[in-house]
Parts: structure tokens; C-alpha cells; sequence
């Protein structure tokens, strides 16, 4: 019965923003087969769809047995925009079996699920914190997660995008639509990062407070670059389309540079934070979110040489890559050593 509470207690705690292991998993799952590393991106794959198909069993469990938490999470400053990772954990996971199995029609349904789930979810999320009248301080209510409205937007554009050439008849529709998403995205991320900056900048921040979602700040700029890159590689063929691809190829470069600028600085205020200011470093699922940029950058780094003729930046995901596995591999340690704990305490209860 203990057992059975507590497995309750989690499903109706359970972080909006879990999809983010789905996110990081499928990121680094491309960024490997990109560097040539095939096997591992194929497992990488097949994890992820376990990982995906687990946290929809959980997600509708907890729609169903815990309604009332499920809604009141939509009006959270810090969890609402947690929902936003279920698109793009379902957007990268079609990308996934778009480049590693050419499995077009399950990256059609997958799209399709994505966009249904953004519109109900941006529009819910925002909305909610329209009309809420009690309404937190910029201090207590941002943080790095509100940059998901960048990346579940960019990703419906990237799957777009891959997808467009498949289907002749409606090519110019869907490469509008993916577009008409990275300019978007790219909306999005300004006004968000704004917010974001004045925050970290002209408010004190605790250092508990510093948590690996503010890696979205790298991440969103990131997948942007992926997005533009991908954008611009198809847009130049096709005879509709050319005319934004210098406009399109120039947006692409700033957010690769803005993505480049702010790793030195995340990576210098995680040492500040759990080094200098001792915040114990034990897994947590926010701990995706920093996984996340680190496999994006591998794969926009890789998609950007590419797309522009850049050969010099080509070296660059060669190195990346193993950062990226590496912050892969021990969040992973992580979330089997929490599960193990889990499981542990419950037989101990129960002896």
C-alpha cells in the first residue's frame, strides 16, 4: 500500500518539464549520427522512444487520477511552461525518425501531434498568466524554462522543414509554415531573453536559485540555428522561397554567435555555483535542460558548416560532441541511481 501511495505521489508531482530527457535525449541521438556516430544514435533512438512512451503513460495517468494539479500547474510561473516540452520532446523525437529511419509518415503524425499540443499549451500557458491576478515579482517568476516558447516553437519549424521536400503538393504551404515559425522563434527569444537578462543582471540571484534551465538561454539560440540552417539549405532551390534566404542566412549567423557567447558564461556560473558557493550537485530533471543546449549546439554547429560552406566550423561538433554524451551519460547515472533509490527505499519500508 506504501508502495502504491508513493508511486501516486509521484505521478501527481511529476515536473511538466520531464519531456526535457526526451529533448536532450533525441538532441544528442542526431548530433551523434551528424559526427558519424551511427550505433550510438541508433540506441540513443530506441531509449528515447521508451523514455517518451513511459512519460505519456504518466502524463495521462496524472490528466486523469490528478485533473486539478495538471490545470493548476498551467497557472505556475516556474512549471507552466513545462508543458512546452512535450512538443518539442515529440518534435525531436519525429525528427529522430525522419534523419535515422527516413520513417516519414511517423514524422507527419508526430508533427501533427506537436502542433496540436503547442496551440493548446502556449496559448493555455500564457494566457493563464495573463489573467492571473496575483501575479509573481520578475525575481521569483522568470527563469531560463520561459525560453521553451523559442524551442518548441523552432522545433515544429525544424520537423517542418525536413519534412517539406516529401510532399510536393503542399511543399510551399509547409515551407511558409516553417518560416513563418523561425521568425517566430526568433520573436520569441528576444522579448524572452530581455526578461531573462534584466533578471540576472539587476536582481540578486541565490545561488539554489541558478538552476540548468537558464542553459535555455544557449539552447534556444541553438535550435534557432538548426531551424535557419535548415531553412536556408532548402529555401535556396526553390524558386518561391530564394529571396528570404539572405535574410534567413543572416538571422541563422546571429543566433549561432549569440549560442557561441553565452557558453563561457554558463559554464562559468555553474563553477560559481557549485564550487565557490557549494550548492551540492545531485540529479534533478532540470538537469536535461542543460543537456539539451550542449547536444544542440553539436548539431546546429554541424548543420550550420554545412548549409553555408563553412569547413572551419566543421571541427567544431567533432570536439562538442563528447562534451555532449558525456553531460548525457552522467544525467542519465543520475536518473537510474534515483530510480534505484526509489525502488530501494520502498522494499525497505515494506521489510
Amino acid at each position: 500500500m506504501t508502495r502504491q501511495n508513493n508511486l501516486i505521489s509521484v505521478i501527481e508531482d511529476l515536473p511538466p518539464a520531464y519531456f526535457a530527457m526526451v529533448m536532450a535525449t533525441g538532441i544528442v541521438s542526431i548530433a551523434a549520427d551528424f559526427v558519424g556516430f551511427h550505433l550510438i544514435s541508433v540506441v540513443l533512438l530506441w531509449l528515447n522512444v521508451a523514455f517518451y512512451v513511459c512519460l505519456w503513460m504518466f502524463t495521462i495517468t496524472r490528466i486523469i487520477c490528478h485533473s486539478d494539479r495538471f490545470i493548476r500547474d498551467f497557472q505556475d510561473f516556474n512549471r507552466g511552461v513545462g508543458y512546452l516540452t512535450t512538443v518539442a520532446g515529440t518534435c525531436i523525437v519525429g525528427s529522430q525518425f525522419v534523419i535515422l529511419e527516413k520513417s516519414y509518415q511517423l514524422g507527419v503524425i508526430l508533427f501533427c501531434l506537436g502542433l496540436v499540443i503547442w496551440i493548446l499549451a502556449i496559448y493555455s500557458v500564457f494566457s493563464s498568466f495573463v489573467i492571473k491576478s496575483d501575479k509573481p515579482s520578475i525575481q521569483e517568476g522568470i527563469n531560463g524554462a520561459w525560453l521553451l516558447a523559442t524551442v518548441s516553437t523552432q522545433s515544429l519549424s525544424i520537423l517542418a522543414g525536413r519534412l517539406a521536400n516529401q510532399f510536393s503538393l503542399y511543399q510551399e504551404i509547409i515551407l511558409f509554415f516553417s518560416i513563418c515559425m523561425f521568425l517566430l522563434g526568433c520573436a520569441l527569444y528576444i522579448v524572452i531573453i530581455t526578461l531573462i537578462f534584466y533578471r540576472l543582471i539587476f536582481e540578486e540571484l541565490a545561488p539554489e536559485k541558478l538552476s540548468p534551465t537558464y542553459w535555455i538561454n544557449m539552447g534556444a539560440v541553438a535550435i534557432s540555428t538548426l531551424a535557419g540552417a535548415i531553412l536556408a539549405e532548402i529555401c535556396q532551390n526553390n524558386v518561391v522561397f530564394d529571396k528570404f534566404v539572405p535574410f534567413i542566412s543572416g538571422l541563422t549567423l546571429m543566433c549561432w554567435a549569440m549560442a557561441t557567447w553565452w557558453i563561457p558564461i554558463l559554464f562559468v556560473l555553474m563553477i560559481w555555483r557549485h564550487m565557490v558557493r557549494g550548492v551540492k550537485l545531485s540529479y534533478s530533471p532540470e538537469y536535461w535542460s542543460m543537456v539539451f543546449p550542449l547536444g544542440m549546439y553539436t548539431a546546429c554547429t554541424t548543420k550550420l558548416s554545412e548549409a553555408f560552406g563553412l569547413s572551419f566550423a566543421s571541427d567544431i561538433p567533432d570536439y562538442f560532441i563528447y562534451i555532449a554524451l558525456t553531460a548525457w551519460s552522467l544525467t542519465f547515472i543520475g536518473f537510474i541511481r534515483s530510480i534505484y533509490y526509489f525502488c530501494f527505499n520502498e522494499m525497505k519500508a515494506n521489510s
